[in-house]
């Protein structure tokens, strides 16, 4: 197996509700998908939402679940401004902040969101961080 996601798919409860917040991050959706399931090409992977209940049926689980489903999702950015201005953007699309952008105890930068599905996003300015331009094509 190959060390790769190929894609991220979000179960919804509210699936225009949640086309709508990441139309409004600016994520790029792709054309005819439909009104049960929704594709956003990403630099490298894909995100999906896709109807809750259908997802774990899909999947062969219950698809009650609250709180922390033990997962969250990280964007990496640049700098420390950078990040600020993408915790506004998203406050600003519908997110709910859960922990505002604040120096952290490994040395770097970052803040939590939910969006309007209750997805944990972390936005984060990691200052020994891989990630470089050059690896986010199109930045």
């Amino acid at each position: 197996m190959q060390p790769r996601i190929s894609m991220i798919t979000l179960g919804t409860r509210n699936f225009k509700r949640a086309v709508t917040f990441y139309e409004a991050l600016g994520f790029p959706r792709r054309e005819g998908d439909g009104e049960k399931i929704a594709f956003f090409p990403l630099n490298g992977t894909w995100l999906a939402l896709y109807d809750r209940e259908e997802l774990a049926e899909d999947a062969t689980v219950p698809p009650k679940g609250e709180g922390f489903e033990g997962i969250t999702l990280a964007y990496n950015v640049h700098s420390k401004e950078e990040a600020d201005q993408v915790m506004e953007e998203a406050e600003a699309a519908g997110a709910t902040v859960v922990k505002p952008m604040q120096e952290v105890f490994w040395g770097g930068y970052s803040g939590y969101f939910r969006d309007p599905e209750g997805h944990l996003w972390e936005v984060a300015w990691n200052p020994f961080s891989w990630i470089s331009p050059e690896d986010c094509p199109g930045e």
